[in-house]
């Protein structure tokens, strides 16, 4: 049974009933399958709370407990294979038992897509961290699942080429699950989204059957592309164990800006003008509203503009450049900055242009470390929504007007309601932060609110986080009944006994 912690009472029994209806089908772990399991892997790889292995569940918590702490699992055994000869004979095994199974990589996700919600086998793939191969002439990467993404960016970096993705979490997430969750992150603007730049994957199915489509050709018109079924299903169609993925060339000159706006309605605008000055060399335009922007500053980040200049600005942005020269790339960025400041109707107050490595690094940390300081103020619901980029400060003002309607805003319930995101791709990070700990009062003023807002603005309810177990039951806010009941036909043709990840995704 998986709980927000300080859900109590009636929400609390009707999630119970809907998890013991929808894991009914399903056998728990016992001692007998661990002598299975263990016929596969070294008793290393394998973490039980079952004997003879009786892991303290301190260790087990790494594994059954996401990183925010929201989301516990209830996982008895946790596997750790080597290889995908391994995944296969342990998928095999839970088929043939009807054990569910829970693909996880690095357990960075945000809404509960990795754990266990009530007796299923974990599968970590942090032990299958081997690269394959890499072309430095076709900057084609082929890896296992289970490579950190911070890791694969370091080795082929000697060879002048970037991953086509960059995350906060790079230092922690695995490349297998950014895959599944088809996570969209900082470049996204100038590079797509993994369902262009996967060339190929390797996947067990739910029968334990090896899917072997790792292909490194940038084209094959042979058929259905099956591989963008498993780009975003968070691991309910299969377990990804390999990966061929196309990266760019590094940029041999990167800058940013970081800008201060009066207000809201100058961010479009300042967009439409940076998007026309710049051009190709515009590589990320991240957003950040005045809350973030102080609570980020609170945490030692920063300041990176003058207080007396940026006085009573409402948000901020930053603009980064990704080019081939860096004399070309500084004129245009000083030829932007000139115009932004000498015009008529300035969109912006103030700026600032990296000077150094250092700058550039320390006005990227201010938005990369937004996360982490959102979990130090307190325990934060987190909605990952698409809105259309007029909507930004709309759907964030609404929410705290809400939150204010209901008695709710104060150091004693909701302390900050505040938005990030990546106006490129019109992705906002609405962040409620909850003080003193997660509670059922908060969560029912949220949810459906938050949803039916988006759905109003015809938005989706993830943008690039997943839906996991935390949005099952909001997915209708952003699909018809016609595209549920074909993801569930899908789903069915591929696992008809529902033991991979079962509980996410569709309810």
């Amino acid at each position: 049974m998986l709980l927000s912690l300080g859900t109590v009472g009636r929400r609390a029994t009707l999630w119970s009933v809907r998890t013991s209806r929808s894991f009914s089908h399903l056998n728990t772990v016992t001692e007998e399958d661990l002598v299975y399991f263990s016929k596969i892997l070294p008793t290393s790889n394998i973490l039980s709370t079952l004997s003879p292995i009786c892991t303290s569940h301190d260790d087990m918590a790494p594994y059954n407990v996401d990183w925010m702490g929201k989301y516990q699992g209830k996982a008895n055994t946790i596997l750790r294979p080597r290889t995908t000869h391994e995944v296969s004979e342990i998928v095999k095994h839970c088929a043939s038992r009807q054990i569910g199974v829970v693909p996880q990589g690095g357990n960075t996700g945000l809404v509960g897509g990795s754990i266990s919600l009530d007796k299923e086998v974990v599968l970590n793939l942090g032990a299958m961290s081997r690269v394959r191969s890499f072309d430095p002439v076709s900057g084609i990467l082929v890896a296992d699942a289970g490579c950190i993404l911070q890791s694969l960016s370091d080795h082929i970096a000697p060879h002048n080429h970037i991953m086509p993705l960059d995350l906060g979490a790079k230092g922690s997430c695995q490349i297998g699950g950014n895959i599944s969750t088809n996570a969209g992150g900082l470049r996204l603007l100038r590079y797509g989204s993994l369902h262009g730049s996967v060339l190929g994957l390797e996947v067990v199915l739910p029968d334990g059957t090896i899917l072997d489509q790792l292909s490194t050709l940038r084209k094959d018109n042979t058929g259905y592309d099956l591989k963008q079924l498993f780009i975003g299903a968070e691991g309910t169609l299969g377990i990804v164990t390999g990966v061929s993925i196309l990266t760019p060339p590094a940029p041999q000159a990167t800058n940013n800006v970081f800008l201060a706006l009066p207000h809201f309605d100058n961010v479009l605008p300042l967009y439409q003008v940076v998007k026309r000055q710049l051009g190709e060399i515009m590589s990320a335009f991240e957003y950040m509203d005045r809350t973030a922007y102080d609570m980020a500053l609170s945490h030692g980040l920063g300041p990176v503009l003058d207080a007396k200049e940026v006085g009573d600005a409402r948000c901020f942005v930053l603009i980064e450049t990704s080019g081939s020269n860096e004399e070309h790339d500084l004129d245009k960025l000083n030829m932007l900055l000139e115009s932004l400041m000498t015009a008529d109707a300035p969109l912006i107050l103030t700026g600032t242009l990296s000077q150094s490595p250092g700058q550039f690094e320390s006005l990227w940390a201010v938005r990369e470390g937004l996360t982490e300081c959102v979990q130090k103020e307190g325990k934060p619901y987190k909605y990952d929504v698409s809105v259309p980029l007029a909507d930004f400060q709309k759907v964030v003002d609404t929410v705290r007007e809400r939150m204010i309607s209901m008695g709710l805003h104060g150091d004693h319930a909701v302390s900050k309601v505040m938005g990030y995101g990546h106006i490129g791709d019109g992705n906002l990070h609405l962040n409620v932060i909850a003080k003193r700990g997660y509670s059922s009062e908060i969560e029912a003023a949220l949810e459906p609110f938050v949803y039916e807002l988006v759905a109003s603005r015809k938005g989706s309810v993830s943008a690039e986080h997943g839906i996991g177990s935390m949005k099952t039951h909001a997915l209708h806010y952003s699909k018809d009944s016609v595209n549920i009941e074909w993801m569930r036909k899908i789903k069915r043709v591929f696992d008809p006994l529902n033991i991979m990840n079962p509980g996410k995704v569709l309810s």
